[in-house]
């Protein structure tokens, strides 16, 4: 008798761990998603958001809307209804220069019946703490010759073209994944000094791969480029919809094409070392609205 109390109370203690795991995910959130006077619930993820982090918000409102836009940082959210939850979702982002502080979100809706509503949800922004790396390439990456920059920066113009077409729908659906098995050789916000001199922050993660390695979308969206540029050797670019992109750089082989519609984990090329790579190597970027973000942390939130 006493091993049957026993199983019963520990498999109670496992459920209550598991709903405290669970609410932790929305910490931030007890007091978001608590209703204001006004009906509205306002929620985030992660639970604490730093510099340098993407944001994912779902929003609620008694009152039923038929759209809902927001203002973020200066930057214009764009929120899809999920008619399942009956919740409006926006991916966003804050940028790496963004000091710690409280800021706010503003919300503007239409109801059904044609009524302009609005609020405004105060959010706190940390510190995030990165590091620092040196690293050694070769000079044409850090003293290119003039026919060099000729190609650079008709990259940079290639570049610019590209991100100027992101659509405001949403076409990501669901978690982002990892792009492939393998261990990060690289983190995200690391300031960077090239054969001495301090020149970049790492604005992506790198993993450690061989040659060859398939390399899987991050979730489903449309091919913006697919082409050899100077920096970023082979590079795939994906829209998924409401301003985010993934970058995926250094690739030895396409295995799609501009133009093309892909879905999470459909391959999109092989890992490789071209363009300014130390060896093999695959580095994925966020980037959102002009602002690049951290790629571990969206693939860790949890996503409708």
């Amino acid at each position: 008798m006493g091993g049957i109390f026993f199983r019963r109370n520990l498999a109670i203690l496992f459920a209550l761990l598991l709903a405290a795991d669970c609410c932790k995910l929305w910490a931030a959130d007890t007091k978001a998603s608590s209703p204001s006077s006004t009906g509205w619930f306002v929620r985030w993820q992660p639970p604490q958001l730093l510099n340098g982090s993407p944001v994912f918000f779902r929003v609620k409102s008694v009152t039923h809307l038929k759209a809902l836009s927001g203002k973020w940082l200066e930057h214009d959210v764009s929120f899809a209804l999920d008619t399942k939850t009956k919740s409006w979702n926006a991916i966003a982002g804050v940028p790496l220069n963004v000091k710690p502080g409280v800021y706010t979100l503003l919300l503007s809706g239409i109801t059904v019946g044609g009524k302009d509503v609005s609020f405004q949800r105060r959010v706190t922004i940390r510190a995030g703490k990165y590091r620092s790396t040196a690293i050694t390439v070769e000079s044409k990456y850090t003293a290119p010759s003039q026919e060099q920059l000729d190609v650079i920066n008709r990259d940079k113009q290639i570049k610019q073209d590209t991100f100027k077409q992101v659509s405001p729908d949403r076409e990501w659906a669901g978690e982002f994944k990892a792009p492939l098995e393998a261990p990060f050789s690289d983190t995200f916000g690391t300031q960077r000094t090239f054969n001495g001199e301090v020149r970049s922050v790492h604005e992506g993660l790198d993993f450690k791969a061989v040659t060859g390695t398939p390399v899987a979308a991050l979730n489903a969206g449309t091919v913006l480029l697919a082409r050899p540029l100077y920096f970023e050797g082979n590079c795939v670019v994906l829209d998924h919809g409401q301003g985010l992109l993934t970058l995926y750089l250094h690739l030895s082989e396409f295995k799609v094409k501009e133009g093309d519609k892909v879905e999470r984990g459909q391959e999109i090329g092989l890992v490789g070392g071209t363009g300014r790579a130390t060896g093999p190597h695959l580095h994925i970027a966020v980037r959102w609205q002009g602002v690049y973000l951290d790629p571990a942390t969206l693939l860790k939130l949890k996503l409708p």
